[in-house]
């Protein structure tokens, strides 16, 4: 089941049933009901113009930030995908700064987020570590190691 975003919240969308030999819809003896169809579109256009354009953005920065995280995600991770998945989605929110409603600062937080481990990612592999040694760790053992340093450290 898949679902459309509607500025009323998500609406389950039903999939049509594939023949017996697996043919893509429309391939069997059934005709299309061009004029159903030209209706439904019509009808998810009239939704879509009725929606806040602030929405409808923020809604397209959701799945680019997804799609980044999908790329971080993977092992090994895909950094250049989500390099390109990033700086579309900081195209769109630095862009359109004052612009995207009150969905911004999640939006501005999101992007810092992805930039953040895309750097990270890309450190670890760079130094040979392993990714998971890197992301996700905890804040308190960071911030403890980025303040062991020795006392004669300065040449002082």
């Amino acid at each position: 089941m898949s679902s459309l975003w509607t500025p009323d919240g998500e609406r389950p969308v039903a999939r049509p049933s594939s023949p017996a030999g697996g043919a893509p819809p429309g391939a069997g003896d059934e005709p299309v009901d061009e004029e159903a169809l030209a209706a439904e579109v019509e009808a998810v256009r009239a939704q879509l113009a009725g929606a806040p354009v602030e929405e409808v953005l923020a809604n397209h920065c959701y799945g680019l930030f997804e799609l980044a995280a999908v790329y971080l995600s993977q092992q090994p991770p895909l950094l250049p995908q989500a390099r390109v998945a990033i700086d579309a989605l900081g195209c769109l929110v630095t862009g359109m700064e004052g612009r995207l409603g009150e969905n911004e600062p999640a939006l501005v937080d999101g992007l810092r987020n992805l930039q953040m481990a895309w750097v990270q990612i890309d450190g670890a592999q760079r130094a040979g570590a392993s990714v998971d040694a890197v992301v996700g760790t905890d804040a308190e053992r960071a911030a403890g190691a980025a303040t062991d340093v020795p006392d004669d450290a300065g040449g002082g």
